[in-house]
């Protein structure tokens, strides 16, 4: 089945574009968000302007996975952690190649609090997705998330589980994350690091 060219205004200067393009030729600012890296320094009113952007575009085509995902990273960038998982969901139908698109959608489900503080239902939706992105790519930056849920969630409620939080935080070691990577991940979280990860 052909897929349907989708336009929309870049976000940036108004101009027609297509969401095939990377982006816009007029003022070279990106058409699609495809990582968060995209919208992470982004002011929050441009980030604004391309979550309506994408919103306006959604609702003739509902499905798009590329533009969920786009949108998606818009919504957790404003911590709009409900709207974000939704177009997460979306995007991860029949997605099996970003890992991203898993990744951020676990950490949408924590909605700005402790894992501690986290249904339980929604830590279970947190590993599923958690071991959706790493089958598909394994960065030391998901084993590392995956550890402070293992250690905040599991090991301070006194739950045992495998792996522990200590033998995926070994694999994130050896995986390898940086310093700011840890950081960035904290701050989207908008918890303090355990003294356990200093």
């Amino acid at each position: 089945m052909e897929e349907r060219v989708v336009e929309l205004k870049c976000s940036g200067c108004g101009a027609r574009v297509a969401i095939g393009q990377t982006e816009c030729e007029y003022c070279h600012k990106p058409v699609v968000i495809s990582t968060f890296n995209s919208v992470y320094s982004m002011p929050a009113a441009m980030v604004n302007k391309y979550a309506g952007a994408y919103k306006k575009a959604l609702s003739e085509t509902p499905d798009n996975r590329v533009l969920n995902n786009s949108a998606a990273m818009c919504f957790l960038k404003l911590k709009l952690y409900d709207k974000a998982q939704q177009a997460f969901e979306k995007a991860m139908e029949d997605n099996f190649d970003n890992s991203e698109t898993f990744f951020y959608g676990a950490i949408c489900l924590l909605k700005g609090k402790k894992a501690f503080m986290t249904p339980r239902a929604s830590i279970n939706k947190i590993e599923e997705y958690i071991n959706a992105a790493l089958a598909i790519e394994p960065k030391g930056i998901y084993y590392y998330f995956y550890a402070y849920i293992k250690y905040d969630y599991f090991y301070r409620k006194k739950y045992n589980t495998e792996p522990t939080w200590e033998e995926l935080f070994l694999k994130a070691n050896e995986a390898g994350y940086t310093v700011y990577d840890k950081e960035r991940l904290f701050e989207i979280l908008s918890v303090p690091v355990p003294d356990a990860f200093g």
